[in-house]
């Protein structure tokens, strides 16, 4: 036993020295991730709160809530196709500077429509803001990704990538104390939420003009650069035309796409789950400290759990960690036992359900975007992430279709009263909903599962670089 704790102890300490590869990295990485800490904290508060924003303060019903939030959703999904080629051809600095002058403009005109009177007027400033808002929020999320590979070497690369999930996840937790802050700390409506947005992008904007001036690709000592492509090869039609040639990435798709249910676990976090907090436990639920729970505790694990992991193979941690993940969800389907309050009992099978949540999330998320950097050509870095996460956003797009409804079916407006009236059966309750969106996911990880040979074949599916000893 002595000697199990002893290997677990030298695994972390491996994995934390692992870090000070880091200092081979340029300024312009250390800026990057300061940038990506504000605009996490940014977006995700955005995102977690934006669906109770619109029926709260604007007056939309569930289902127009949703089909707002699709139309921001699916603008973006189609956006990902040339997002990614876009950042490419403008460089990532040029790209970082227009994408956070967008938002900031756009979240400014949403929060001034707060203060206007009801009118359709004000209804097509927060729609139109969040249609125009879907490109640069296209661009954050493949310029972040090439930025990290283009500002590490390759010894140091994975280790640049932990770092920068872990910073986005500390802005992603800050989000979430933040709402309650704002909300229930200081009784601010919930449409501020954009006004923080715009002082964090505006920071961001200081961030970038003191800390990126080179975004040529960093190497190492040893390392060889890549022979330059001609320059008809870098245009973004070209790019385009050599990325969908490339067999080993659309079989990559074809993986993440059959993982489609499990990522959008985390879309329910910011879609279904305040509101069925917010009715189910009560007005003054904790959501946005519940929020924050989840990148509270994947901060702790990347430090603790990760390099225990590391051992194994990229595809036994995609599919075992979407397995996980799938079976976090039944937990919120248990109803209470032992005469617990509706309230407590549903805080208890959310911590729960947050805390399993969190195990599958740390064995497949950080090796995804490691692996996807890896198989990425240079000068293409934008090209594959952007392409690589439209399924996520399609599954967002889906997601965001139907959550109306199925609030409006499983966990309407009053329904704890009724849950606690027993009024309210099984398959009539949240506790229906839950099961049914878990089903899909776990579906889709044991096809994956099944399927393990032929999404391997000829890939060289290795375990991570960082902090791994062991075979598959």
């Amino acid at each position: 036993m002595a000697q199990t704790e002893t290997k677990k102890i030298s695994a972390v300490a491996r994995y934390l020295k692992d870090f000070s590869v880091l200092k081979e990295t340029r300024r312009e990485y250390w800026g990057l991730q300061a940038i990506n800490v504000l605009d996490s904290t940014a977006y995700f508060a955005m995102v977690n709160i934006a669906v109770v924003c619109f029926s709260e303060d604007f007056g939309f019903s569930d289902e127009h809530s949703g089909y707002i939030f699709t139309l921001f959703s699916s603008v973006t999904t189609l956006l990902l196709f040339v997002s990614g080629v876009v950042t490419d051809w403008l460089g990532i600095k040029k790209a970082t500077y227009i994408s956070m002058v967008g938002q900031v403009v756009l979240c400014l005109a949403v929060a001034m429509a707060g203060y206007m009177e009801e009118s359709g007027t004000r209804d097509a400033i927060v729609v139109g803001s969040l249609l125009l808002m879907a490109p640069f929020a296209a661009m954050v999320q493949t310029l972040f990704q090439a930025g990290n590979k283009r500002f590490t070497t390759k010894r140091s690369r994975g280790a640049g990538f932990n770092l920068w999930y872990l910073f986005m996840n500390v802005g992603a937790a800050a989000s979430g104390f933040a709402i309650d802050v704002f909300f229930l700390e200081l009784g601010l409506p919930r449409f501020h939420i954009f006004t923080l947005a715009v002082v964090l992008r505006v920071v961001s904007i200081g961030v970038t003009w003191l800390t990126i001036k080179r975004t040529d690709q960093l190497y190492g000592p040893g390392e060889e650069p890549a022979a330059a492509p001609d320059d008809g090869a870098q245009k973004p039609w070209h790019i385009m035309k050599k990325v969908v040639s490339d067999r080993i990435f659309w079989r990559f798709v074809a993986l993440i796409s059959l993982l489609l249910g499990v990522r959008a676990v985390f879309v329910y976090l910011s879609l279904l789950h305040p509101k069925f907090w917010l009715r189910v436990i009560g007005e003054d639920a904790r959501i946005g400290t519940l929020q924050a729970l989840n990148p509270v505790l994947v901060m702790i694990g990347l430090i603790l759990f990760v390099p225990l992991l590391s051992r194994f193979s990229v595809y036994k941690m995609l599919v075992g960690g979407a397995i996980i993940t799938s079976l976090s969800m039944f937990i919120q389907a248990i109803p209470p036992m032992g005469g617990y309050d509706l309230g407590e009992w549903t805080y208890g099978t959310t911590v729960a359900f947050l805390l399993v949540l969190t195990v599958g999330e740390l064995i497949w998320s950080p090796r995804l975007h490691e692996y996807t950097a890896a198989v990425a050509p240079e000068g293409q870095e934008g090209t594959y992430f952007g392409l690589a996460m439209v399924p996520l956003f399609g599954a967002k797009t889906i997601v965001s279709v139907v959550s109306g409804h199925m609030l409006a079916r499983w966990c309407p407006e009053g329904i704890g009263d009724r849950m606690r009236a027993g009024e309210v059966g099984f398959w009539d309750s949240p506790y229906a909903m839950w099961i049914i969106l878990g089903s899909i996911a776990l579906v889709g990880s044991l096809a994956a599962l099944a399927l393990k040979d032929w999404f391997t074949e000829g890939l060289a599916l290795e375990p991570s670089s960082q902090s791994g000893d062991g075979g598959d």
